[in-house]
């Protein structure tokens, strides 16, 4: 099978910025890469800067890695993709999570109970503004529009969609969130991804999931995002994906609760895990980094030469993978440039 590839251009000025962001994605497009993924947590938002982008390319593929379910009412993520998707000629992708406790309760001012629940009704909502039926009525746990016993009426989005049907992709890794993006959305997008360990750490809860939504494996596209080095100092490359790997397992969660942990444990490196995050919590953030191996670097990230990431990228093919989102390590433009030419060459 094909697999196609997209570039993460991540967060705007922690990522590529300004002139430099559409030099990549341009050159992305040019040799061949399906999308471009922008992400936001508490700075930039995604919205502006991919509807910046739609009109400054041509075929790209425009995704929203993630949109934060509490940032905006669904009414207005489905406006804004609506938009994005005339002004693009069709090419936007929603990308929705929840976020975490801290960026939801804490910069939105919405209560983080029920995540889970709250998304899967969040792209209820979506769907229905953007097919465009009819007028809007949704009562739900989470979302009841119009409000009941107020002055609302039902309304229906007052221009026609370019699509009826704009593609959903979550960003997830717990079990049941997996599940939850099997059932409902047109595709997932993970991180902490470990291709040799998709089947054994996920299988299960997409069939799950699938069986739940009464729906197929070709309708739910498996978009993991991975840093990708191809030549140049791999070590280097190796040691900011290390560091990377140190603050999911050492301060993204609680002793008690941590996905990347839990993760990690079906990965078989739950000892390293562990350690690491023993080592992290007690303030020895210098023996966290040098207590996780290259082989736990090497299982989450596509980092080697030309010949050796050819042969890493062979198991997303063989696993089923849909399409690969791309981060390149390397911060220098033209190393960066290297690893996005020669990673489009391989999948051919």
């Amino acid at each position: 099978m094909s697999l196609k590839l997209g570039l993460y251009l991540g967060y705007w000025g922690i990522g590529p910025q300004g002139d430099d962001a559409l030099e990549a994605v341009r050159f992305a497009e040019s040799v061949g890469y399906e999308s471009v993924w922008v992400a936001e947590s508490y700075g930039s938002d995604c919205v502006s800067v991919l509807a910046w982008l739609a009109g400054q390319t041509e075929k790209i593929n425009l995704g929203a890695a993630i949109m934060q379910v509490p940032a905006r009412p669904p009414a207005a993520a489905a406006m804004a993709g609506a938009t994005i998707d005339t002004l693009s000629n069709g090419r936007f992708m929603f990308g929705f999570g929840p976020s975490g406790p801290q960026v939801s309760e804490g910069w939105y001012g919405v209560p983080y109970a029920k995540p889970w629940g709250r998304t899967k009704e969040y792209v209820e909502v979506v769907r229905e503004i953007i097919a465009r039926e009819g007028k809007l009525d949704h009562q739900g746990e989470h979302y009841k529009l119009p409000l009941p016993d107020g002055q609302g009426k039902s309304l229906k989005l007052n221009f026609r969609p370019l699509r009826n049907h704009i593609p959903i992709f979550l960003g997830a890794i717990g079990r049941r969130s997996v599940e939850i993006a099997a059932e409902v959305a047109d595709g997932w997008i993970p991180i902490f991804f470990s291709v040799d360990k998709f089947q054994e750490a996920w299988g299960e809860h997409i069939e799950k999931g699938l069986a739940a939504g009464n729906r197929s494996r070709e309708d739910f596209e498996i978009s993991p995002s991975v840093q990708v080095a191809i030549d140049g100092d791999l070590e280097a490359a190796r040691n900011v994906v290390r560091m990377g790997l140190v603050l999911y397992l050492g301060g993204m969660g609680s002793k008690k609760t941590n996905f990347y942990v839990d993760l990690s444990h079906r990965f078989g490196f739950g000892e390293v895990a562990d350690e690491v995050q023993e080592l992290f919590q007690d303030g020895d953030k210098e023996g966290a980094f040098k207590a996780l191996p290259d082989e736990l670097v090497n299982a989450v990230s596509l980092i080697g030469t030309e010949a050796e990431v050819a042969e890493r990228l062979a198991r997303f093919r063989e696993n089923g993978i849909d399409r690969l989102i791309a981060t390149p390590v390397h911060p220098e433009r033209d190393q960066m440039k290297h690893t996005v030419e020669r990673l489009a060459a391989l999948p051919a």
